[in-house]
């Protein structure tokens, strides 16, 4: 008896999720916008209340269309999980997450380095009576198993930090947590599958959130998040995302399925621009530090060799400390190209100024200097390099 080799990730970001035979022969899904589903007879609709989780016959569109199921589809097989729960945005992919967890009097151990609303949703639930203590995310799997209490309920990380990139010992946590009974989250949106899959790091996180309206999606023309679980939370987090009606669009999440058709050339192409150009700005004048886990001199560097297969084009700059609030403006004002707006994951390169020193606590954060966050598109090395050589020129007259 033979056995098929397992498909490389490659072909899996093709076809993962299709099936021509479904889709009347064609590629791509049809995108099903779709409110009301009509049942054959009452038995059957007796039977669609007899499946908790909404997953059988078609019910509500809230529930999910075959052109959610199709993205749902892809992006389990792609990052190794049981199932997907596609949402709205990857914020409510977050706060669906956690909220399928925690109850009141619940204890909760969030990254110091987390995306900052993800930071302020953790801080709303004490108006539930959750309680949310922030950890170094330097952290070794020993230096966490010290901050569990009998009230832990679930750890939540994000790897690298936002804005800081930090990267988090995935294994020696889950590893360390998964022995108490503590549930974990990991925010994969910055690497995607395509360069890590935590469910399958150490003891493996419980689930996987994404902002799929980052690389996911790869246009800037979709917002979409998704949560990718294991057998075991699965119930959990589909459950409350149907309570907390919580679904995405129909074009959407087409939007999204596109986008995983070419995440590893894109991928590739963002990662060598924007090793390309930290490189290229860790050289100049008025830059004190690259924050880029790819680089050899970056405090991660050694947990991202081992975790990762790739690094994503975003990445922060911290500029010399005598720098002003007011010359950092005059830098951002002078860019060309560099589009200066939230998000990132798009064919457009962006950039963005950031303060840790605001929301982190105190020592997490080392940084001196004003820091910015860039992300590195499509456009010319020699054009982007340019632009900020420029930048870097109003930044020094200012």
């Amino acid at each position: 008896m033979t056995h098929e080799a397992p498909l490389s990730q490659d072909t899996q970001l093709v076809h993962a999720g299709s099936d021509p035979r479904r889709q009347g022969g064609y590629v791509n899904p049809p995108v099903h916008r779709a409110s009301t589903a009509l049942y054959r007879d009452t038995a059957e609709m007796d039977a669609s209340q007899a499946d908790p989780l909404k997953r059988g016959t078609p019910v509500y569109g809230r529930f999910g269309t075959p052109t959610g199921r199709a993205f749902e589809e892809a992006l389990t097989v792609l990052e190794g999980g049981h199932a997907t729960v596609a949402t709205c945005s990857g914020l409510a992919a977050i706060t669906t997450a956690i909220l399928a967890y925690v109850r009141t009097g619940d204890h909760i151990l969030v990254s110091d380095s987390v995306y900052l609303p993800t930071r302020k949703f953790c801080d709303s639930l004490a108006a539930l009576g959750v309680e949310t203590e922030y950890y170094d995310p330097c952290a070794t799997g020993p230096g966490i198993a010290a901050l569990i209490r009998p009230s832990t309920r679930l750890l939540y990380l994000e790897s690298p930090g936002s804005t800081t990139f930090e990267v988090q010992d995935i294994p020696a946590i889950t590893t360390a947590c998964r022995a108490r009974g503590v549930a974990t989250i990991a925010d994969n949106t910055w690497a995607t599958p395509a360069f890590c899959r935590p469910l399958a790091l150490g003891a493996g996180v419980d689930a996987v959130v994404h902002s799929a309206t980052k690389y996911l999606t790869g246009h800037a023309d979709s917002i979409l998040g998704a949560i990718v679980c294991t057998e075991e939370s699965y119930p959990l987090i589909r459950g409350a995302a149907i309570r907390l009606g919580q679904c995405a669009g129909a074009d959407d999440v087409y939007l999204g399925l596109r986008g995983l058709r070419t995440l590893g050339p894109r991928l590739a192409r963002h990662q060598e621009q924007a090793l390309d150009l930290a490189r290229w700005t860790a050289a100049q004048d008025g830059v004190a530090a690259v924050l880029h886990p790819a680089l050899p001199e970056d405090p991660g560097h050694a947990l991202w060799r081992r975790d990762f297969t790739g690094a994503a084009g975003l990445f922060g700059v911290e500029l010399d400390p005598r720098f002003t609030k007011h010359a950092v403006e005059a830098m951002l004002n002078a860019l060309r190209i560099f589009g200066l707006g939230h998000s990132y994951g798009g064919y457009e390169s962006l950039i963005v100024p950031a303060d840790p020193t605001t929301h982190r606590l105190p020592g997490t954060w080392s940084g001196r200097g004003p820091l910015i966050r860039v992300h590195v598109g499509f456009e010319s090395p020699d054009d982007l390099k340019q632009d900020l050589r420029t930048a870097l020129e109003a930044l020094h007259t200012a």
